[in-house]
């Protein structure tokens, strides 16, 4: 399958620069391929940006990051009309939306109005200035991070611009061998600020994507899947330890993800260890604990380990 071979060339490509993400990767690998969003969580100098910006490089496609300021404005992000002296007429200056893939950089510091900004252009791949509807490019794929640990002069997002986001990734610290093999790296010369001098060879581009999404879209799903799918966010929202369970958008992207997970590892059908695989991602931001669940010391992965240990698996 197309979309395997090409996901082991990212994989392989991308190691000459990321070590130990894997996991962090694989999951911006699946949302690109299924056209959803991804919400990065992780403390600074995790190699959050350098993610984003080595993909954008494999796939050949345009860059642009947002650094999210309390003082940004929508305009700042979506672009504005500008009045030109020299012509007398309004003349229109897109935003940094208007690329590939685009960076937010702490999300959460920028203010409610401004995250709203991203909402039409993350669900429905356009935006609107002065009246007058821009599609945004093809491929459009919006990569958010934030700080988990500090909260003041924060903004959280609210559950609505949540759940536009297919996953909720989070950026750990790497293993001691790990970071061992980073200090060896920069050592030997690396700097992630010249990425161009390492001379990365982009394996996709807009067409082969739009291949591999066809190929996606013919993956075969069983009934039991579905009711797999369905009874995990059934459980979700029955379950004591959540005041929020999941919403249909959230069982939608467990499909179109698993879908997605099983061409990459060669599968023209879904099974449900796919499934189990991006429980975590695709629920981990649209979930809310309960006060008593939280002092208990559950975490939304807890949480739904929990609920996937209590629902039938199809056989």
């Amino acid at each position: 399958m197309i979309t395997h071979d090409i996901a082991t060339a990212l994989r392989t490509e991308a190691a000459r620069v990321i070590v130990g993400q894997d996991e962090p990767l694989t999951q911006m690998m699946i949302a690109l391929f299924c056209g959803g969003h991804v919400l990065l969580e992780g403390v600074p100098g995790t190699a959050k940006t350098l993610m984003a910006k080595t993909l954008a490089m494999l796939v050949n496609a345009e860059f642009k990051r947002v650094q999210f300021t309390p003082d940004l404005m929508p305009s700042d992000v979506i672009g504005t009309q500008v009045f030109e002296m020299g012509t007398g007429q309004f003349r229109l200056h897109k935003g940094p939306v208007f690329t590939n893939i685009l960076l937010g950089d702490e999300i959460n510091r920028a203010p409610a109005k401004t995250q709203s900004a991203l909402l039409e252009a993350m669900e429905e791949r356009q935006v609107t200035i002065e009246g007058q509807r821009l599609p945004l490019p093809e491929p459009f794929f919006v990569l958010a991070t934030q700080n988990p640990i500090e909260y003041e002069g924060a903004y959280p997002l609210p559950e609505a611009q949540l759940d536009r986001f297919l996953f909720k990734v989070i950026v750990d610290y790497a293993p001691q061998e790990i970071e061992i093999e980073v200090l060896r790296r920069y050592h030997a010369g690396f700097d992630a600020h010249r990425l161009d001098d390492i001379g990365l060879r982009p394996v996709m581009n807009n067409a082969i994507l739009a291949q591999c999404r066809a190929e996606i879209r013919q993956v075969q799903v069983d009934d039991g899947i579905l009711k797999y799918i369905t009874d995990i966010a059934q459980a979700s929202r029955k379950s004591l330890d959540l005041m929020l369970g999941g919403s249909p958008r959230a069982s939608i992207s467990l499909l179109l993800a698993a879908k997605t997970w099983a061409a990459m590892q060669n599968r023209a059908y879904v099974i449900p260890d796919d499934v189990k695989f991006l429980v975590r991602p695709v629920y981990r931001h649209r979930i809310i604990l309960k006060p008593e669940a939280e002092i208990e010391g559950l975490t939304p992965d807890t949480a739904m380990a929990r609920i996937l240990a209590r629902v039938d698996v199809p056989r």
